[in-house]
């Protein structure tokens, strides 16, 4: 299935096009190299304040981040967790032995504030969140690729900064299924592949598909996981213009369930605010 469709968070969306107008100083193209003073977003533009120096911001005057706990991710996702998530996945299903826990670490690594910040109850809950929704993403990882996902269209030709390559498909891969082509771009910038050139990179490589689906993690869902808005908040981030607000409660519940399932399972409070 492949629900999600990791859409570009509105503000941002909309600050984009208007990037793609503005004058110089303000705003660059692909790969930036930013006047002094201004600050490369992860998405590739150039610009001041929170939207460009903050999350993912690639150079210039970026924000310091957030300090870090004492965290192990890899005591908190053991491999007895993380072989109970590959043994539901049937013999039968395309990500038998795709995903591994040595390519999840080994991604996460890239990203040291993930499953790191606030306490040690928020880390618990940022992981179990990451991990629900891959878990309803996936169908209980048994998917690489969305299904029937060549068949959809999801090339953006608004998007002039990642402009669609004739024959390539931007539709979901990946444990969070990271879609259009304005994701796949600045994310293959950002990890070092050809995003909208090789979109099938996120498939080939599972240290790959996790770095993607983290890169999209840290920039629009982290800080909503950590920030006590609750999980509500991640799946309104996620896909929320298709599920939120009772558009798909189904979608929703399930996604809830998996969350205070791994909650349960790292012993940590789910928390309020669970739904959209």
């Amino acid at each position: 299935m492949a629900a999600a469709k990791l859409a570009l968070p509105m503000a941002l969306a909309a600050a984009a096009i208007l990037l793609l107008s503005a004058a110089a100083t303000t705003a660059a193209a692909q790969r930036c190299g930013c006047a002094k003073g201004l600050c490369c977003s992860r998405y590739g533009y150039c610009g001041a304040g929170g939207e460009y120096c903050g999350a993912g911001c690639q150079s210039g005057p970026c924000d310091a981040p957030p300090a870090t706990n004492n965290v192990s991710v890899a005591s908190i996702v053991t491999p007895a967790f993380f072989d109970a998530l590959l043994a539901q996945a049937a013999d039968g299903c395309e990500a038998k032995g795709f995903y591994t826990r040595d390519a999840f670490l080994t991604a996460a690594g890239y990203y040291p504030a993930f499953g790191r910040t606030g306490t040690v109850d928020d880390s618990k809950r940022e992981i179990a969140a990451f991990f629900g929704h891959a878990n309803h993403e996936t169908i209980k990882f048994c998917y690489i690729n969305e299904i029937n996902g060549p068949s959809k269209n999801y090339c953006d030709p608004t998007n002039t900064e990642w402009p669609c390559q004739e024959g390539k498909g931007y539709y979901g891969r990946g444990p969070l299924q990271i879609s259009w082509n304005y994701n796949y771009g600045p994310a293959g910038q950002s990890i070092g592949f050809d995003g909208v050139g090789d979109p099938d990179a996120v498939a080939r490589s599972a240290v790959v598909a996790f770095r993607a689906a983290l890169w999209y993690w840290m920039g629009a869902v982290h800080d909503a996981i950590v920030s006590d808005q609750g999980f509500g908040a991640t799946i309104r981030a996620i896909n929320g213009a298709l599920e939120c607000d009772g558009k798909n409660p189904a979608s929703v519940n399930d996604r809830v369930a998996y969350y205070k399932q791994f909650c349960q399972d790292f012993g940590v409070d789910p928390g309020s605010n669970l739904t959209c």
